[in-house]
C-alpha cells in the first residue's frame, strides 16, 4: 500500500501529487500463472500488524487522523485487495471490517441514522456501547465512525471491535424492523434489508469473537 505515516515537516518545494497504486495480488506473484494465496496471507496479516502497531506507538493525532481516513485516500477497493478475503477472525480481517463499516457510514449515513434510530429502542445496551451521540442523527454517526476507527489505533482495539460490533447489532435491527414495514408493499426491499441485517449480525459475531481473541493475545 502506498502512501507513509510520516507527518515530518514539509519542505518548501512543491510537492506533486499522484494517485495511490492499488495493491494488486500480483506484486507478491513469484511465479509466472497466478498469484501465490500464501504469499498474499502472509502480505494481508503483515501490512495489518505493521498498520495497527504504527498507530499504536505514535502520540501524533496527525497519525491517526490519517489512519482513519485510510480508506478514503488509498480507495476502499485497495484495502479490500488486502484484506478482505482473510479470515474473520484474523487481524486483517478484523480490520477489514472496521474500514468497511466506517466506509458504509460515509457512503449512507442518512439511511444508517434512520436504521440506528430504529433498531436502538430494542438494543438500549449496544446504543450505549456503541456511543452515538443524541440523536443519532447522520452527522452523529460519522463522528462516531471516526472515533471508534480512532480507538483502534490511540485506544484500545478490542474496544473499537465491541464498539462496531453493537453499532452492526443496532442497525441490524432497525433494518429488520424497515424490512417487516414493508414486506407486503415492497417484497424484494423487504428481502433485501433481510438479507443485510442477517450480513450485519454475523460482522458483530465475528468482531465480537475478534475482540476476545485480542484479549487473550491470539489475533494475529
Amino acid at each position: 500500500m502506498n502512501g507513509h505515516l510520516s507527518t515530518g515537516s514539509a519542505s518548501s518545494a512543491p510537492r506533486r501529487h499522484h494517485k495511490p497504486k492499488p495493491f494488486a495480488p500480483l506484486d507478491f506473484d513469484p511465479f509466472q500463472g497466478g498469484a501465490d494465496p500464501a504469499r498474499i496471507a502472509e502480505a494481508a496479516h503483515l501490512s495489518a500488524q505493521a498498520l495497527v502497531r504504527s498507530g499504536r506507538e505514535s502520540d501524533d493525532p496527525r497519525v491517526t487522523a490519517r489512519l482513519v481516513k485510510l480508506a478514503d485516500e488509498e480507495g476502499l477497493e485497495a484495502l479490500a485487495e488486502l484484506w478482505a478475503k482473510s479470515p474473520a477472525h484474523s487481524l486483517p480481517g478484523a480490520l477489514w471490517r472496521l474500514y468497511a463499516i466506517r466506509a458504509a457510514t460515509v457512503a449512507n449515513a442518512e439511511a444508517m441514522a434512520v436504521w440506528f434510530a430504529a433498531g436502538q429502542v430494542r438494543a438500549q445496551v449496544e446504543r450505549v456501547v456503541a456511543g452515538a451521540a443524541e440523536p443519532p442523527g447522520a452527522a452523529e454517526l460519522l463522528d462516531m465512525a471516526d472515533s471508534i476507527l480512532s480507538g483502534a489505533f490511540d485506544g484500545e482495539f478490542d474496544v473499537a471491535l465491541n464498539r462496531t460490533a453493537a453499532y452492526c447489532r443496532v442497525v441490524a435491527l432497525g433494518q429488520a424492523e424497515h424490512a417487516d414495514a414493508a414486506a407486503l408493499a415492497h417484497e424484494n426491499r423487504a428481502a433485501k434489508m433481510t438479507r443485510n441485517a442477517a450480513n450485519l449480525i454475523k460482522t458483530a459475531e465475528d468482531l465480537e469473537f475478534a475482540a476476545g481473541a485480542w484479549r487473550r493475545s491470539e489475533l494475529d
